[in-house]
């Protein structure tokens, strides 16, 4: 199927992502062979012309500009679709989606909306988001690119490293500090959009870095000395900070579109292999442990449907974002170990042969890694769920947990399956490793409240019932760790008296 339509917003979406799909599928599978492929660096520039030919970026675009609309629905749809094929397509068409284009439309002004909308769809430009520095990565708020203003244009210098598509996308969004007279930096963040494609605009690489998996994107250094028009500037409602946390916020809900197509490949592989695959004169897919690990990566795709169900309601950008972390933070920081766990399920499953960063097994582990990494590393974001559920709980002086989570909106069903695990008073004063283990099992019951959500819209009740009993044992595990006492210690000086063979003769 192929659509030559120069109006993307007048097909059918049903036919729109059939059509993504087909480019897709050829692209990756007819004239190139993806195992092949990723292990070399980079895109071949056909593949990303045949997946772009069909304007996938649409979706975001609204339509008074000749887009889709950006309805999150979409979006999500095509982000799984992508994912199916290849991950680091799907996180291409996911930095330009959430961290480009969908903050242009919410804060851009009407001049730059029209010429870089017009720029992605006539010319399938791309665009992407510097925040990291290399002094201050999750520390964002403390960077130290800044900008000056000189009445017509701002001009801002410093340095970023980690954003996706670096040396590739034709448009970023730089975010800056204020420079004062005094030579400090203000407070707040400021946006810019930065056409690299004009003068006084160009960004040099100063390194391109050599990142375990994801090879097709390219990531590095960028010395940033540009010019940037008035009219380029984004503008918030309030803060640039409450911009960013709406920018981040909305972008971490709609992680679930990248993980979904992913766990389902991962899933549909398995079975496969499984069904085919015979040892000891019987299918793989009869053994016990065998079907276990595959219901598992069966619940995992219930769960990131859920949660994709649940972001097409809450994730556009009509709504602001700025004040949910707890669901957002939860949504990313799940549903990607989720994707490793997957990942990891389908190598074990077949064994040496998925070993290789040239099988889809072996890359999915070094692909899905860095999702647990970038936008929040995991193990931070789930410490900040608990701190902001502690924080509310104070509020509310209620030291139950069941009690409060019962009357929240995010977990108030889940609860009721959940009381004899919650029902206990929570310590308010805990060490970050616990909050850590706490925001792990907050984020699953977040995550189950949005399954009974997707069972009672309809979806199969099988996959519901197998999703809701792994969640609940998962729940049940991890709060046997938080209610486990004892901890081990850092011992510094670990080296005095700890060499084995010394005393292997006494």
């Amino acid at each position: 199927m192929s659509i030559n339509n120069p109006s993307p917003q007048k097909i059918p979406f049903d036919i729109f992502l059939e059509d993504f799909r087909d480019r897709s599928r050829h692209a990756y599978r007819v004239r190139a062979d993806i195992d092949k492929l990723s292990t070399n660096r980079g895109m071949p520039p056909f593949v990303m012309r045949e997946v772009m030919s069909g304007n996938p970026l649409s979706v975001n675009i609204p339509e008074q500009y000749g887009g889709r609309g950006g309805k999150v629905e979409e979006i999500l749809a095509m982000l799984s679709a992508a994912s199916y094929e290849s991950l680091a397509l799907s996180l291409t068409l996911g930095i330009n989606s959430a961290l480009f284009l969908q903050p242009l439309a919410k804060y851009g002004t009407a001049e730059a909306r029209l010429a870089v909308f017009d720029r992605f769809l006539s010319s399938q430009n791309m665009g992407g988001l510097m925040i990291t520095e290399p002094g201050h990565g999750s520390d964002a708020l403390n960077m130290q690119t800044s900008f000056t203003s000189d009445g017509e244009s701002y001009n801002i210098r410093g340095t970023k490293h980690w954003a996706g598509l670096t040396g590739w996308a034709d448009f970023w969004l730089l975010t800056a500090r204020e420079q004062m007279k005094s030579g400090d930096l203000k407070r707040d963040i400021d946006f810019f959009i930065c056409d690299v494609n004009q003068d006084g605009q160009h960004i040099i690489v100063e390194e391109f870095f050599d990142n375990l998996g994801l090879y097709q994107i390219p990531y590095g250094r960028n010395r940033i000395d540009v010019e940037v028009p008035h009219l380029y500037r984004l503008q918030p409602h309030s803060t640039g900070i409450k911009l960013l946390l709406d920018l981040l916020h909305r972008s971490r809900l709609q992680f679930p579109g990248m993980a979904l197509g992913f766990i389902q490949r991962m899933l549909d592989e398995a079975l496969s292999h499984t069904r085919d695959r015979s040892v000891s004169g019987k299918r793989l897919v009869e053994y016990d442990q065998v079907q276990h690990r595959i219901s598992e990566l069966q619940s995992s795709f219930t769960i990131a449907s859920a949660m994709c169900a649940n972001s097409s309601g809450k994730a556009g950008i009509e709504h602001d974002l700025s004040m949910c972390a707890v669901e957002a933070n939860s949504v990313k920081s799940y549903v990607t170990d989720l994707m490793q766990s997957a990942a990891q399920s389908l190598v074990q499953l077949v064994g040496a042969k998925a070993y290789r960063l040239s099988h889809i097994g072996g890359r999915g582990i070094t692909d899905s890694r860095p999702f647990q990494i970038f936008e929040g590393s995991n193990d931070m974001l789930y410490s900040q769920i608990s701190d902001a559920v502690v924080k509310q709980m104070k509020q509310a002086k209620e030291s139950n947990l069941y009690k409060f989570l019962i009357n929240n909106d995010l977990s108030q069903k889940a609860t009721g399956y959940l009381k004899d695990l919650l029902d206990f008073n929570l310590n308010m004063e805990l060490p970050q490793r616990k909050m850590v283990e706490l925001g792990q099992a907050l984020s699953r019951i977040i995550s189950m409240e949005m399954v009974l959500d997707l069972g009672e819209k309809g979806f199969r009740s099988d996959l519901i019932e197998n999703s809701l009993a792994t969640l609940r044992k998962d729940i049940s595990a991890l709060m046997g760790h938080f209610n486990y006492s004892d901890q081990a210690n850092l011992i510094e000086d670990y080296q005095d008296n700890s060499v084995w063979y010394s005393l292997a003769t006494k």
